[in-house]
């Protein structure tokens, strides 16, 4: 453990915004593992079950219920904790649901963007900020290439839209209160992350676990779509080792990054769900297409260059072992398995593999590019 990221998050405070949710509840679990002090502060978990509860994330950390639109609670867990880094994970990150709630959607998603950082202004412990926004804040081209981080923002839908918004804000504050001071702040943006523990709705890889669960064909709205999906643990790799280059080297790496898939070609709905149902051993999938359902990305995928070169970052699965780390963890909670343990297994698993291929992070030693665009 002592070479994880150069061990750099020993002892210091962390601050996670969305600890409850998906991605918040393992970056959670590995920092935790990382010898952090993880304070967390988030709504309840918006599912039930979820990864957080089946897991027993509380363990271990600083559990806070709060809504980072509350700008006074936000603020006042910064002055009461003084945390040194910030992930800021807290988000509504369900595109259908972006329909028929948009106010709330860029109330949370734009709005409470503007709050961390403002409440971050505020408190001289921050040193780093890596805030999480969304592959999907590109401008909608449908291009067969990946959309790399100096490409248009935009938005059709109001999720799209809002996580847009939110590295328009990102950008402003980085510009205006933390050129020459104040901490490194970093937005990153992922693929379609997949992995245990995920529950929620209108989401293909949790919709596709649920049904086989129950032995219930997988609905799929949309099986041409194409998205880049990598596991959990692929982005939770680069945000850490992106905090931990902020943490070292500052306002160098303080600049938007992409963290994509391992593949280039292109994979469709259907052949993950194709995938999944031979792994867990038996499932069928029926197509439920409505020719009146909101419009969503048909094709997108992300160029991550950038994080390669520059962070000597990449993924260490391939879309089918991510998926097969998935399906596992389903497999285990069906058993009912102690699933803290189950995850942290997960994690130490992904960094032996990780460090099999001599990735950067999994070394004893700092060493990345000396490069600055």
């Amino acid at each position: 453990m002592d070479c994880e990221f150069d061990g750099i998050f020993e002892g210091k405070t962390v601050l996670v915004t969305g600890h409850t949710g998906f991605k918040g509840s393992w970056l959670s679990l590995w920092l935790q593992r990382l010898g952090a002090k993880v304070v967390g502060y988030s709504l309840p978990s918006p599912t039930d079950p979820s990864n957080f509860a089946a897991s027993n994330v509380a363990d271990g950390m600083v559990h806070l219920i709060g809504d980072v639109r509350d700008y006074s609670k936000v603020k006042e867990t910064f002055q009461r904790f003084e945390p040194e880094v910030i992930f800021h994970l807290a988000a509504q990150p369900i595109v259908l649901h972006s329909f028929e709630n948009p106010k709330e959607t860029f109330d949370i998603n734009s709005g409470g963007t503007v709050n961390i950082l403002e409440a971050a202004k505020a408190c001289p412990s921050v040193k780093a900020m890596v805030m999480i926004t969304s592959d999907k804040c590109y401008e909608n081209n449908e291009w067969i290439w990946g959309y790399r981080e100096n490409d248009s923002l935009g938005g059709h839908d109001p999720y799209s839209a809002s996580k847009a918004m939110a590295e328009l804000v990102i950008a402003s504050y980085r510009a205006s209160f933390f050129a020459k001071s104040g901490p490194a702040v970093a937005s990153a943006r992922a693929g379609n992350v997949i992995g245990g523990g995920d529950f929620s709705d209108k989401r293909i890889v949790p919709d596709c676990m649920k049904a086989l669960m129950n032995r219930a064909p997988v609905q799929v709205r949309n099986p041409l779509s194409v998205r880049p999906w990598l596991n959990v643990l692929d982005p939770l790799s680069g945000y850490l080792w992106l905090a931990a280059s902020l943490l070292k080297e500052g306002r160098k790496y303080a600049e938007a990054w992409n963290f994509g898939p391992l593949e280039y070609e292109a994979v469709t709905v259907q052949e993950l769900v194709e995938k999944a149902s031979a792994l867990w051993g038996e499932g069928d999938w029926v197509h439920t297409g409505d020719p009146l359902a909101k419009p969503e990305m048909g094709l997108l995928r992300l160029c991550w260059d950038k994080a390669a070169n520059r962070l000597k970052w990449r993924p260490a699965y391939n879309w089918e072992e991510a998926l097969e780390e998935t399906v596992d963890w389903f497999k285990a909670f069906q058993k009912k398995m102690d699933m803290r343990e189950v995850c942290l297994e997960h994690i130490q698993r992904y960094v032996e593999r990780a460090a099999e291929q001599n990735i950067t992070w999994t070394r004893g030693s700092y060493v990345v590019s000396s490069h600055s665009d």
